[in-house]
This record gives structure tokens, sequence and C-alpha cells, in this order.
């Protein structure tokens, strides 16, 4: 299982896991307007806008067996994902030379899709890891060998876990006190459950989720053919839980300002007693680095002290169930199998596993993610449609400087300010300006868990190399195939990948007012995110650096507790709250974004209103495309894990960002005692 360490990015979090869709009540990502079929009418906009929207599609649509939940994301991810499988199997056949950019894509989607010759090799390729962890015979070892498993494996489609599957992960970018370089950045990890709570919670549920992953582990560990399993995965349980005790929680890792420490390599011995940080460091090629950023400090020293507390047999038994599962995808059936039975069937609610191939194109973008996004924005992303796309861009731009320059609350200091940080900001539109080399990589055919170690350690050591050089502001850390998009706060740099500029969200079949309530909505909310809770943090520079007057600061942050206290409110189950705190920044970005995006897509008719179509007035178009674009139904399971883990909302509540702009209440006849209904002071205007 990866998952995501990263202190300086935030993305909109569109689900992008593909299937097969489903063809009842659902629009196909070529389909032209709103989904009227798919509303229900019989709900009152101002109590549930979402259920308003999209209500007699929940009702009809069947989440998908092999998968946790469904949406727009998901369906329009799944077209691009067979998209891209036709472009990599076109590799395959080509008979690029060897050791093209061609060759390699196709060698590595082929090789993965050999489950023949993976079965033939047994647990053979996982054997000098399993041999170099049973090696270990000291604490010096146990640091060294940790050192080898520090990676750069970043997944910014779920970029807000602060999270490596391994102990500690490194994440590369410009230093928060000098933007003129490069930093490495270091975070908690290694924990085989979501988040710390999955650990401590004493609820029922947890304790049950947590007697199946004992389970899990168990059965893992037999796999790997070591004797008295169950002895052993209780000590691996009880050391993740000592781990998670340890952890920052997932409110605290998101704060910029506790997550901003500096530490020298001495330092870490003072700090974080322990583990053998010369030998660690030494064995993750991290000589140089004088300074390192430590962005959850009271972990280090925590996790480190666990590494001469807990017996050296308890770690190796730890190491050798994280190996195995880590590279469950390329290993035979039955580790595969196993692998689902816990990750997929417990904690998301599938029934049946994903088909081979969507695996293998996830593999295939991971090793080779430029290559492919080349071949794909060559023949999906034409010129025109990036025309458009740069053209909204701009208007959504103009309108949020509009709205800065004509804030009643904020003082000509802080706007000056603002509006410099603006005009500085690199959007990048479809794919990135120079691709990423891949010549380094080597790609084998018929080795398909080869493949997957070195396009790691590839990516870790690409990574490493940014250390003392210049900084690059043009570098995109989504590909051009990944339905998303992210700001990069400490770059002051957008990424808008081509794949997510496709029906239904962005539709040159469709009057223009659509694409501004739903494209629109996520241009302005990726804007938006460089002026939320954490952006607002960095000055045009991408400096840490409070550019705010306090007078200004605290209007500021009156209206992120109006906000915080919406988003308490909502209750998905009994008991179970989405954290307003914890999403403080989605929401302020979903509120900022989406009335920039309307005051563009009012300022694009230069005064004039839009036509009426399929019965709907310009606002009403608008609004309804908002709603339709966050379509996603969840299983329970996986709904609780985002509640707990995710720093957004659950979909079906980011549509209520509606109930803050005022255009919304005369558009849909909304009045004082329905449920969404806020007066007109309670209405959160941030930007």
């Amino acid at each position: 299982m990866r998952r995501s360490l990263c202190p300086l990015v935030f993305c909109l979090a569109i689900p992008a896991l593909v299937a097969a869709a489903p063809k009842v009540g659902v629009a196909t990502p070529h389909s032209v307007g709103l989904d009227l079929a798919g509303m229900d009418r019989t709900v009152a906009p101002g109590d549930d806008f979402f259920a308003y929207a999209n209500g007699a599609w929940v009702r009809r649509t069947e989440i998908p067996a092999d998968r946790g939940s469904y949406g727009v994301g998901h369906q329009v991810a799944d077209l691009t994902d067979r998209r891209t499988a036709d472009l990599i199997k076109a590799a395959a056949a080509s008979k690029a030379p060897a050791g093209s950019d061609l060759r390699k894509i196709g060698d590595c989607y082929t090789s993965f899709m050999d489950e023949q010759a993976i079965e033939a090799k047994a647990l053979s390729p996982l054997r000098p890891t399993l041999q170099a962890i049973e090696a270990i015979a000291d604490r010096r070892a146990l640091a060294h060998y940790l050192g080898t498993t520090l990676r750069a494996d970043v997944d910014v489609l779920n970029a807000t876990n602060y999270y490596t599957a391994n102990l500690f992960g490194l994440w590369v970018a410009q230093d928060l006190d000098d933007p003129s370089r490069y930093a490495p950045f270091l975070l908690q990890g290694g924990l085989g459950l979501p988040e710390r709570s999955y650990y401590l919670d004493p609820s029922e549920g947890m304790a049950a989720v947590r007697s199946q992953y004992l389970a899990h582990v168990t059965a893992m560990l037999k796999l790997a053919g070591l004797p008295d399993p169950d002895r052993r995965a209780a000590g691996v349980l009880e050391l993740e839980t000592r781990m998670a005790k340890v952890h920052a929680s997932r409110e605290e890792s998101g704060d910029v300002l506790k997550g901003n420490n500096h530490w020298t390599r001495a330092d870490f011995g003072r700090k974080a007693p322990g583990l053998d940080w010369e030998a660690f460091f030494a064995a993750a090629e991290l000589k140089q680095p004088a300074v390192f950023v430590v962005w959850q400090p009271a972990a280090f020293t925590g996790l480190s002290a666990l590494t001469t507390e807990v017996p050296l047999q308890t770690w190796k038994d730890y190491l050798t169930f994280h190996a195995i599962q880590h590279r469950s995808r390329v290993l035979p059936k039955a580790v595969r199998d196993q692998s689902f039975a816990f990750y997929g069937k417990v904690l998301s609610g599938a029934s049946k596993p994903r088909e081979r191939w969507k695996h293998g194109v996830d593999q295939t973008n991971e090793a080779l993610g430029e290559v492919v996004g080349k071949a794909y924005v060559a023949r999906y992303f034409p010129p025109a449609e990036k025309a458009r796309a740069q053209e909204m861009v701009d208007h959504i731009l103009a309108a949020f400087r509009t709205r800065i320059e004509h804030l009643d609350w904020m003082s000509p200091e802080t706007k000056a300010k603002a509006l410099a940080k603006l005009a500085t900001l690199k959007v990048g539109v479809g794919y990135p300006d120079r691709w990423q080399d891949y010549r380094g990589l080597k790609i084998v055919a018929g080795d398909a868990f080869g493949n997957a170690e070195r396009a790691e350690r590839f990516e870790y050591e690409r990574n490493l190399r940014k250390l003392g050089r210049p900084i690059d502001r043009s570098e995109w850390v989504m590909t051009p195939q990944t339905v998303n998009a992210v700001n990069l706060p400490v770059m002051n740099a957008l990424n808008f990948p081509a794949a997510i500029l496709q029906p239904p969200y962005f539709d040159p079949k469709r009057p223009m007012v659509m694409d501004y309530g739903a494209i629109g909505a996520v241009i302005g909310h990726e804007i938006s995110h460089s002026f939320d809770d954490s952006g607002s943090l960095f000055d045009a520079s991408g400096k840490l650096n409070n550019w705010w007057t306090p007078e200004d600061l605290k209007h500021f942050q009156a209206s992120a507790e109006q906000l915080v206290k919406q988003y308490d409110a909502y209750q998905p189950f009994p008991g179970l709250h989405v954290n307003g705190r914890q999403t403080l920044g989605e929401n302020i970005a979903d509120v900022a974004g989406l009335a920039a995006a309307y005051d563009a897509y009012r300022l694009s008719l230069r005064g004039k209103e839009a036509p009426v179509v399929q019965g709907f007035t310009g606002d009403q178009q608008f609004f309804i495309s908002y709603a339709q674009s966050w379509r996603e139904k969840s299983r329970e399971p996986l709904l609780r894990q985002q509640i707990l883990t995710d720093g957004h909302a659950p979909a079906a509540y980011r549509p209520a960002t509606v109930r803050n702009l005022d255009a919304w209440y005369p558009a849909f006849q909304v009045k004082p005692g329905q449920a969404l209904f806020l007066a007109p002071a309670d209405r959160v205007k941030v930007w």
C-alpha cells in the first residue's frame, strides 16, 4: 500500500481509481450539458443541494465491486486509463528500439501483465530483501537497513495524509525559510493501517479492524516463510501501536508552522536519540545536506527511541511484513489476494480485486509517468483545448485579482502583497514545459519486480539530485494523465493536468457557464490555495513569511473559524463528524474558488445574461454543474477512513459550499428555515 508524504502540496482530491463504469443513471464523460435524469427535484435545493443535483443518480448507481467509492472523477479516470492502456499496448507492439522510451513503457506494462512468469518466480525476487533483513545483527545494522528504505514515495493524488509506508519519508522541495534552495524534508511513517487512530481508538469498530489487520499480518508472514507467524504478527502490531502513539495527528501534521523545524545533522543525536543517524544517512545517500526540515519532531524522537527499546527480532519481523506488503502487486497471486483481502475488502469495502490491466497502467504511470503523459497529450489534448483552458485560467485570475482589489476589510499594505503573489503565480496547463528524462531508468522485459524496484530507486535518486541545484519552478508533481489538480505553495505554482480538462469537467460542446461551474471552480480552488490558511503563510517568493497586518490576519482567522464550525456540523455517521479544522484549507479553497469562478463567468458575459438552457438560468446552470462535478458514492469503510485521514471533506458535503455565495439564494429561492440557509452575516467570504 502506497501512501503519501507531502507537506507542501494541496490537491483537489478528485477520486481517480478506475473500474468499469456502471451504465444505469450515469452521464458518460461525453454527455453534453446537465444530467437532468440524475437530479432529484423533489428535494429542495436549500435543504440538500447535493441530493437535489445528484439524488436520482445516487439511488440508481451501484458502486462497482472492485472499489470503495464511485463518482464522476472515477468515471473520467476510467476513460483516461483505457486510453492510456491503449497507448501503452501500442508502444509494446511497436517494436521500438531497445532502451527507447516507447520500449520502456511497453516492457514495463507487459512484464507486469505476465502473471505466469511472476508465479513461476514465486518469492525469489524478494529473497535478497528478506535475506538482508535476516542479516541485521545489531542496532547499527538496523539503522543502515532503515536508511536503505528511505524513499520519496509521494502520491500527490492523496497528498494530505503526510504519510509514508516506510519508517521515514523524504520530500525534496524549496526550503520554507530560503526559497532559493532545495531542502530535504523528513516525515513520519511506518504504519500499516491508514492513520494513528486505527491503533488507538478503543471503539468496537476499530477493534474489529485491528483484529483483521493482525490476521493479515500473520498471513503475510506465513507467506514469507517465517515460523510461528502468529506470535511474530502480534509483535508487529504492538510495535506499530507504539509508533502510532508517538505519531503527530493528521491535524497537527497539516500545520505548516509546526512542521518547519530545521535540524542540523548533529541535532538528530541530541533531539532524537536511539537510531544511529549517521549510519541511517549514509545508507540513504544523504551525506551532504547539513540541515534537514523535520516535519513531525516529536514523532522522530519517539520513533528513534523505539529502534533501541524494541527487540531486534521484532523489528526484523516488522520489516519482513512491510517488504512483502510493499511489493505485493508484483508477487504471486497468493500474496496479492491476501493484500486485497485486507486493504480492499476490510478498509475500502470492495468485494473483488481490480482487473490486472488497471494495476498495470498504475505501475507504468508510476515508473514512466511523463513518457506516457507525452503520448497521452499528443493524442488526446489538442492545442485548441489547451488554449481554451488557458483562457479560462486567465479569466479566473482576473476575477480573483478584482476580488482582492475590492476587499473592504483588507488594508492596502496586505492587498499589495496579495496582488504581488497572484502576479507571480505560475500556472501549468495540460503538461509541463519540459519533459522528464528517463534515460537513467533501466526497464527489463520479464522482470516486473525488478522494474518496480528500479523505478522507485530512480525517482528517489532524481529527488536527491535536486539538492544543491537551482530551483525549477516548472517542475510538475502530477502527470498529464492524472485526473486531478494541484497547488504548490512554496513554488507558487499550479498544475492542471490534461486528463481533468475533459468532459464532464471541461466540454467544448456545452455552454461555457457550465464549464465555469465545474472546471472553473477547480481552477479557482487551486488558485485559492495560495491564499488559504496554509497558502496565505507564503509570500510571492514562496518564503514562509507573515505578510498580513495583525488586523487583516485577525479578520481572516475569524472567517476561517466560521467555516470550521460549518463543517464540524456535518455528520455522515452517528457520532462521527467531518473535522472542520482538518479540512479547513480545502474548504477555504472551495468557497473562494467557487466565488472567483462565479465572478469570472459573469465577467465573461460582459453584462449580458446567459441564455436559459435545459430549463435553467445561467446562475442555476453554474451551481448545478458545480454540484454534479462532486457526484460520488462511497462505501462506509472507505468513507470513515477518509473522514479520519483526509484533508478534504467528503464529496457529498462539498456542494454545500454554495450556501456561502449570495448569488445562490435567489437562483434557487432559498428561504430561512431551510437546512442550508445562512443569514448574510454568517456567509463566509474569505476572499
